[in-house]
C-alpha cells in the first residue's frame, strides 16, 4: 500500500498545520482503525474514553513485534529510556505505588501557592514584549514560563537550565513514530546525558535537601518504600517533561485559536470570568497533547470491533475532542462559553489522568488572561511555523505584534 492510499497519514503536508480534517475522516470511514504500520486508532469520544478508563496496559514489554516496539527497544537497549521507569509507563502495582509518591508531594494545594509566582514571570515577560512591539510568543513566553516554574519548583539550578532545556526538546521526540535514523540516534544520546545530569542533581539534593519537590520525592514513601534511584530519574524527567511541553503548546494553542477567532477575543476581554473555562476550551479545541497509548494484553472489543492481545491502540484525543457525536454540530468551532468543555480529554482520563493538570490548567489562564487584557491591539505578525510533531503538537514560531 502506497503513502496516497493510506485512510490516516500523518506524513501528507496538510497534516502538521491541520490535523483535524484527517481525523474528521476517521471518525466517519472508520473510527476503531487498524492501520497497516501495524497499530489500531480509536477516533470518537465515547470509544476514547471508555478505553482510558478501561485499564488496559502501558507497559511496552506487553506489545508484540513491530515497528512501534522496535523503536521502543532500540531506545531501551541503548539505556536511554528514561522514561521506561516512570509512572506514565507503569502498571498497577507499581503505578499506584509511584503516583501516590508524587501526588503525596505535587498537591492542589503546593500547585496553588505559586499563582503570585507565575503572574510575576508572565509580566515580565509581558514587559519585554511590550518593550519590543513584537515577539515569537513561544520563545518569549509559553515556553520559558512552564520551564521556569517546573525548575523552580524541582529545585534545579539555573546553572542547569540550558543544557536540560535542549536535551528535553531533543527526549520529547521519543514519544513520537520516528523513522530518521539519525534523529532516534540523537534522542538515544539526549536520553543518556540527561539520565546523567539527573543522577547528578538527585545526588546533589540527598546531600543538600531543600524546600522543593526534588527533595521531597526523596523522603516520600509510601508504605515503608522509597523510590529508587532509577526510579527518581523517571520521575524527574517525566515531571521536567511534561511540566512544560506540554503548557508550551496549551499557551500557544490558545492564543493562537484567539487570533484566529476575534469574537471569541473579544468575549474573553468582556467577560474575564470566562478565563478558566477559556482553557477547558483551548484544551479541548487544540490539544496539546493529541494522542495516548495503551496495549491490550488480551482481546478487547471496542466500538463493536475486537482487537487482538498485544496491540498497541492510540486513543487520539484530539479527535474525540472535536467528535461532532458528542459535541454537537458546532465541534470544530472555538466557544470560550461552552458548558461541558471540561469533560475534554485533554488530560487523559482513568488511572493515568494528568497529575499536572491543576498546574496546566493555572499557567494556562494566568499567562493568556495577561497577555489579551494587556494588549487590546494584539495581533499576528506572519506565519505561523509548526513544530512538526504528530502528538505534542503546537507552534515552533507564533509571530505577535502589540503597540509599544
Amino acid at each position: 500500500m502506497t503513502e496516497t492510499e493510506l485512510l490516516f497519514n500523518p506524513l501528507e503536508p496538510a497534516f502538521a498545520g491541520d490535523p483535524y480534517p484527517a481525523y474528521r475522516l476517521l471518525r466517519e470511514a472508520d473510527p476503531v482503525h487498524e492501520h497497516p504500520f501495524g497499530f489500531w486508532m480509536l477516533t470518537r469520544y465515547e470509544d476514547v474514553a471508555a478505553t482510558l478508563r478501561a485499564g488496559l496496559s502501558v507497559e511496552m514489554r506487553h506489545l508484540a513485534e513491530g515497528v512501534v516496539r522496535a523503536q521502543f527497544d532500540e531506545l531501551d537497549q541503548s539505556g536511554s529510556n528514561v522514561f521506561s521507569m516512570s509512572m506514565l509507563d507503569r502498571d498497577p502495582p507499581d503505578h499506584t505505588r509511584l503516583r501516590s509518591l508524587v501526588s503525596k508531594v505535587f498537591t492542589p494545594r503546593s500547585v496553588a501557592a505559586l499563582e503570585p509566582e507565575i503572574v510575576r514571570l508572565v509580566d515580565v515577560a509581558l514587559e519585554r514584549i511590550e518593550r519590543e512591539g513584537r515577539a515569537d510568543l513561544v520563545s518569549a513566553l509559553a515556553f520559558p514560563l512552564p520551564f521556569m516554574v517546573i525548575s523552580r519548583m524541582l529545585g534545579v539550578p539555573s546553572s542547569d537550565h540550558a543544557r536540560i532545556r535542549e536535551l528535553s526538546g531533543l527526549l520529547v521526540n521519543s514519544l513520537e513514530v520516528v523513522g530518521d535514523p539519525e534523529l532516534l540516534k540523537a534522542i538515544a544520546a539526549a536520553g543518556q546525558e540527561l539520565d546523567g545530569v539527573a543522577r547528578e542533581l538527585i545526588a546533589w539534593k540527598r546531600a543538600n535537601p531543600a524546600d522543593d519537590l526534588l527533595s521531597a520525592l526523596i523522603a516520600a514513601e509510601h508504605e515503608g518504600a522509597m523510590l529508587s534511584d532509577d526510579e527518581l530519574v523517571a520521575q524527574l524527567v517525566l515531571l521536567y517533561v511534561a511540566g512544560h511541553e506540554t503548557t508550551v503548546s496549551l499557551i500557544s494553542n490558545g492564543v493562537l485559536a484567539l487570533l484566529r477567532n476575534p469574537d471569541q477575543l473579544e468575549l474573553l476581554r468582556a467577560n474575564p470570568d470566562l478565563a478558566g473555562n477559556a482553557v477547558e476550551e483551548f484544551l479541548r479545541y487544540d490539544s496539546p497533547v493529541q494522542q495516548t497509548r495503551r496495549i491490550t494484553t488480551a482481546p478487547y472489543t471496542v466500538g463493536g470491533r475486537e482487537i487482538p492481545a498485544n496491540s498497541f491502540v492510540i486513543t487520539c484525543l484530539a479527535s474525540a475532542n472535536r467528535d461532532e457525536s458528542y459535541w454537537g454540530p458546532d465541534a470544530d468551532r472555538l466557544r470560550l462559553d461552552r458548558p461541558n468543555a471540561r469533560t475534554h480529554v485533554s488530560f487523559s482520563a482513568g488511572p493515568h489522568h494528568c497529575l499536572g493538570a491543576a498546574l496546566a490548567r493555572l499557567e494556562g489562564r494566568v499567562a493568556i488572561q495577561r497577555l489579551v487584557e494587556r494588549f487590546p491591539d494584539l495581533a499576528l505578525d506572519g506565519e505561523v511555523v509548526w513544530n512538526g510533531r504528530i502528538n505534542l503538537r503546537g507552534p515552533k514560531t507564533l509571530p505577535i505584534r502589540v503597540t509599544p
